[in-house]
């Protein structure tokens, strides 16, 4: 059975009958749980009755600008006098783990951001947390949900690629060193480029050619540039290089289980022409790229490139709509979860795979 969403969701995402309300809590009130508590407005289910974060100065913005009044500094007085549904957790990535198994030892249902969390150890105990309580955990990929990535999965599901042997992937920006949050500090973060961008093309791409396991990776990281103050002219300037710790520039390598490979490049700075996200594949039937999205055959004794004509628009917040759409729609309605928390499990054993390479200065295993 195919695992692509299929188009029918983007159009269907808002024109819903509201059977029951979701109670749902914010845990981490900084800039990307704006993006989500937008894409909830789209989703009648919702209802979003408290936020969390250690910054007051968040939290008076939760309830100016979005009317919350059930505010908390501690996750743990917020699951206790609140008890909501379920959790939605946008804090820094060295954060997710410990939020993730506290809201589910609650009882509540979890989504958590990209990537799920530091390493795969943490992933694992947050997947046995959702299990142990019996409740929903899913990670925040909206890319897969993308019209241009459940376009590849059709033509991959119709036998259009045979046995994809090779993905490429790159996340790459020639100046996009983040200048706000804990982008730049490891010991939040996990990382830099590889963990923070790359994961999306990671995740996509893993997705598209029917995530096979992980069994080994290799790979490298630099950092040159956003440990050093920079008077180049950009768009994203005056980032804090004095507690810059992650790496500007990674390469990695995975082998899977059937034997195909995947390349990974991801910079937050990169003397390169342009930015690139996109990742492209071949098969021994076929190969495609994904920002095109096209898809390259041999047909009629003749080398043929297939563009579609139409595919829908999906821009960054409707597709956060759909990623939380399918989270709502798993608890209320029982309907697949398109990236559980094993799908998070498998795109962090790739990242760790690609760190812990590039410290030890050679191919390592992934269990």
């Amino acid at each position: 059975m195919s695992n692509a969403v299929g188009t029918e969701s983007f159009a269907a995402a808002t024109a819903k009958k509201v059977d029951k309300k979701l109670r749902v809590a914010i845990v981490g009130c900084g800039g990307i749980s704006e993006t989500h508590l937008k894409a909830y407005q789209s989703i009648p289910e919702v209802e979003i009755v408290a936020g969390v974060d250690i910054k007051p100065e968040r939290l008076k913005v939760m309830k100016e600008k979005y009317g919350m009044t059930a505010l908390y500094e501690k996750w743990s007085d917020m699951l206790a006098e609140v008890k909501p549904d379920a959790v939605d957790v946008c804090t820094p990535n060295g954060v997710h783990a410990p939020a993730v198994i506290d809201a589910a030892n609650a009882g509540c249902h979890v989504l958590t951001e990209k990537p799920m969390a530091m390493n795969p150890a943490e992933c694992e105990a947050m997947i046995a947390a959702a299990k142990a309580n019996n409740v929903k955990l899913v990670t925040g990929f909206q890319f897969r949900y993308h019209p241009n990535s459940q376009m590849l999965c059709r033509a991959r599901d119709e036998g259009e690629f045979g046995d994809i042997m090779f993905v490429k992937c790159q996340a790459l920006r020639r100046r996009g060193i983040p200048n706000w949050g804990v982008f730049g500090q490891k010991e939040l973060q996990g990382g830099g480029p590889m963990i923070d961008i790359g994961v999306h093309v990671i995740e996509m791409a893993h997705y598209v050619i029917g995530s096979p396991k992980p069994v080994a990776a290799s790979g490298n990281t630099w950092t040159y540039i956003g440990d050093k103050p920079s008077k180049t002219v950009s768009t994203w300037p005056n980032w804090d290089y004095k507690t810059y710790t992650v790496e500007d520039l990674a390469i990695g390598q995975i082998r899977f289980e059937n034997g195909a490979i995947l390349q990974i490049e991801a910079s937050f700075c990169a003397h390169i022409e342009k930015d690139v996200w996109n990742f492209s594949l071949m098969g021994t039937k076929g190969g495609a790229s994904w920002d095109g999205p096209a898809i390259y055959k041999d047909r009629y004794d003749t080398m043929v490139n297939e563009k579609p004509a139409f595919l829908p628009n999906a821009d960054f917040g409707k597709l956060f709509v759909f990623k939380l759409q399918n989270w709502v729609d798993g608890i209320l309605k029982g309907t697949k979860l398109e990236a559980p928390g094993e799908a998070g499990l498998a795109v962090q054993k790739i990242l760790d795979g690609v760190y812990r390479s590039a410290a030890a200065g050679h191919e390592v295993t992934i269990d």
